[in-house]
């Protein structure tokens, strides 16, 4: 199975706690608002996390919302960001991106998630050098669309890589030129499936021990259930 199919499947259990991702959402385009800016054509980081929960289905005035708290002088809960490293069962290397308003809280519970099955949270870095920041892009593939012309419209946007997948094709961009290349694919009519900035391993894990990989499942559905845990990232080969 390839990664894309990965991505629905994660999105099938996404729309399965949709009040949960939205929540997640919702803070994270406020957030965005209140730190650059209610308008996303002026800031990036607002028009990532508004795609992003586009992406989820979000309704409009959920989006509008959020947008509009954030950009309400003093509005809102303070927020900060935090990421925590660790290992999952097996060895899986973890990084976990929180935003929270109350780091005491989500510290507790981030350890117990790793502590409850079979893991350990681990210091700042003790992962992060196997993984490498950069946008990326998924795109399924479809009689529709050309391989090659794809792939043109990619590079010619500034894209550092095209990896071609059973299931559709992937797009590699360093950080900067994310929102470019983005732009780009969707001026000229693609779809995308999945489109934002990750960390992406370096490396991947493959877990031999059936309840190694059940640890492993529930360590990432504890992760998402919590509403401060914004993204997962880890280097197990699903």
């Amino acid at each position: 199975m390839g990664r894309i199919h990965n991505i629905e499947n994660r999105k099938g259990k996404q729309d399965a706690k949709r009040a949960n991702v939205f929540t997640k959402h919702a803070r994270a385009i406020t957030v965005a608002a209140k730190e650059g800016g209610a308008d996303p054509e002026y800031n990036a980081t607002l028009k990532t996390a508004i795609d992003k929960a586009k992406a989820d289905n979000m309704p409009n005035d959920n989006i509008d919302r959020a947008i509009a708290k954030g950009a309400g002088a003093g509005a809102g809960d303070d927020y900060e960001t935090i990421v925590y490293e660790g290992y999952g069962p097996g060895g899986v290397a973890v990084i976990v991106n929180t935003l929270t308003d109350n780091k005491n809280r989500t510290a507790g519970n981030v350890r117990y998630y790793f502590d409850k099955n079979g893991g350990n949270l681990g210091t700042v870095g003790c992962v992060a050098f196997m993984f490498d920041k950069k946008g990326q892009v998924f795109i399924e593939a479809d009689d529709e669309v050309s391989e090659d012309e794809l792939m043109t419209v990619a590079l010619e946007a500034g894209a550092e890589d095209f990896i071609t997948e059973e299931d559709g094709y992937e797009v590699i961009t360093e950080p900067d030129d994310f929102g470019a290349v983005r732009d780009a694919l969707k001026e000229a009519g693609y779809e995308l499936l999945h489109a934002d900035i990750k960390m992406i391993p370096q490396t991947t894990t493959i877990l031999e021990d059936e309840a190694q990989v059940k640890q492993m499942e529930k360590l990432v559905d504890m992760l998402e259930e919590d509403d401060d845990v914004q993204d997962i990232y880890y280097n197990w080969e699903v």
